[in-house]
């Protein structure tokens, strides 16, 4: 179990602290993974793409002609966060920044768009944030998929990338969810392996990896889940900008 240094609940849900709380659950996480994570090297002129469902979708707009570095292109959630704060930092790296999340997705959703909506890109660091659905659609009676076919797609979508983009610098993120609205007891155990599949993924492909799941569980230490995902999926703002600031710090390390 990680441990947190005191951060009141006054401070924790006025704000100010999520960048706190982020980095020392970033820097907790680092330590307890095996070995060293890879760290993300940001050169002037890169391409940085999120990809995923709609917790990175998060309602952005311009869909026919989306464009980089512009909020409306890039929704209102924790990838829009981690843009702006990127942008604002490090102005001098002339960063350009797409998501092309989509609501709804499963891992063999992203296959069927990679050429278009990834690899076309050719980003330079590349976050995956995919996995909620493939269970949550199957619960519903939507989706036949199992553990095994999230796993088995998730590696051919990465041999793909490496195989187009060698240079590309990976990050993959935990699915998670928190335990109110949508999320019963009947997700469990099996959501556990979804998430033990992504990290499995990043290890085989020693990706940069990022615990969202861990960093909620510590989180409703000091606000309950709904604070921070109404639906139990979805992130509030105040579960985006938590989001954000932790990806932001464990990417950078």
């Amino acid at each position: 179990m990680m441990e947190l240094p005191a951060f009141s609940r006054r401070k924790l849900l006025g704000g100010f602290a999520l960048s706190g709380i982020a980095s020392s659950l970033a820097s907790t996480a680092h330590a307890q993974k095996k070995g060293t994570p890879p760290k993300i090297r940001l050169e002037k002129g890169m391409t940085i793409l999120f990809q995923g469902d709609s917790i990175t979708d998060a309602r952005r707009q311009n869909r026919e002609s989306p464009k980089p570095n512009d909020q409306i292109s890039m929704g209102n959630g924790y990838a829009s966060m981690a843009t702006s704060a990127l942008l604002a930092s490090r102005p001098n790296l002339n960063l350009t920044i797409f998501n092309r999340g989509i609501s709804g997705n499963k891992v063999h959703q992203l296959d069927a768009r990679w050429q278009r909506d990834c690899l076309d890109h050719k980003p330079d660091i590349l976050s995956i944030l995919i996995g909620v659905n493939d269970i949550w659609h199957g619960l519903q009676g939507k989706y036949d998929g199992t553990v095994q076919r999230y796993e088995d797609d998730y590696m051919a979508l990465l041999e793909r990338t490496r195989k187009a983009l060698p240079n590309v610098q990976l990050v993959i993120c935990e699915p998670f969810v928190l335990k109110c609205g949508a999320v019963q007891e009947n997700w469990f155990p099996e959501f556990d392996r979804y998430r033990a599949s992504a990290r499995k993924v990043s290890d085989t492909f020693s990706t940069a990896f990022v615990p969202f799941q861990e960093m909620f569980d510590e989180a409703i230490k000091y606000a309950p889940p709904q604070h921070w995902a109404g639906d139990g999926v979805h992130p509030t703002p105040n579960g985006s900008a938590l989001m954000a600031d932790f990806w932001l710090q464990t990417v950078r390390g």
